[in-house]
């Protein structure tokens, strides 16, 4: 009897366990460089009128903000760190919620470093690149994330992957990397093993990438969006979004804030696409 009533517990608590994962929760997973991050200021429109279905999951705890890493708020910018800006996902989640019905809730869990190249999320080379590569000013963001970003958004993940079911991975990266030939085979490596690490199939879950700044043809990181184009080659479940038209700052190579919804705007056309 005592055999039994433990083995209906277990089986009990599995099934409660089961029971939580709503799949009307769509979890995406974010991540990348400057662009992704966030660098343009966000204005009163931005953080007004986010849907209560529109939910971050903090990399980065905010004290001011009451946000607790790992716990579930509402997505109201910034979304990757304190001080950081607005973000394509910021749009991408908002278009979202606009879009589907009222039954699904959007999730995003965001990882993003100004500067990183590829290497910095990749689990063999994290170390080498932090000690060898990464300027002294990154080493505060990387510290923000115990020194191992794409470990961080595992972490995550998986928390998520409690509530919700993985629908998409977004990624804005490739501007440190322009010219790199191996650089789309090093994105293949992270996709691959962010699939196998959270259980994930790659027919389920595509890879929607952003190309960089164009500014008219004068982006400084412009020929980084040859090989971004290129990526489905390398990879069939990757999917880009278009940048043209996009308006930038006067630096060439970050959206401003009208860039970063447009763009956002378009990574959730695709997506629904899909």
């Amino acid at each position: 009897m005592r055999r039994l009533t433990c083995a209906l517990a277990l089986c009990l608590g599995a099934l409660s366990l089961h029971a939580a994962v709503d799949p009307n929760f769509y979890i995406f997973l974010c991540f990348g460089q400057s662009n992704m991050e966030g660098a343009a200021k966000p204005e009163a429109q931005d953080l007004e009128g986010v849907s209560e279905r529109f939910l971050l999951m903090p990399a980065v705890g905010d004290s001011v903000r009451g946000r607790v890493v790992g716990e579930w708020t509402r997505a109201v910018p910034p979304l990757c760190r304190p001080n950081t800006g607005l973000t394509p996902v910021d749009y991408f989640g908002r278009t979202l919620t606009e879009a589907l019905p009222d039954s699904i809730r959007i999730g995003v869990v965001h990882v993003a470093i100004g500067g990183i190249h590829i290497e910095g999320f990749m689990q063999d080379s994290i170390a080498s690149y932090i000690e060898h590569r990464a300027p002294g000013w990154m080493k505060n963001f990387l510290q923000a994330y115990d020194n191992d970003p794409y470990a961080r958004l595992v972490e995550l993940a998986r928390r998520a992957q409690q509530d919700g079911v993985i629908k998409g991975i977004l990624m804005h990266q490739g501007e440190s990397n322009t010219g790199d030939p191996t650089w789309a085979g090093k994105v293949k490596i992270v996709y691959e093993r962010l699939l196998s690490d959270l259980g994930l199939q790659a027919a389920d879950v595509p890879l929607i990438v952003g190309e960089v700044v164009q500014a008219d043809g004068q982006g400084v990181c412009i020929r980084a969006n040859l090989q971004i184009d290129a990526l489905p080659a390398t990879i069939p479940t990757a999917h880009v979004v278009k940048s043209d038209g996009c308006t930038n700052g006067p630096d060439r190579l970050h959206f401003d804030v009208a860039g970063y919804r447009e763009l956002g705007r378009r990574y959730a056309a695709l997506f629904l696409s899909l």
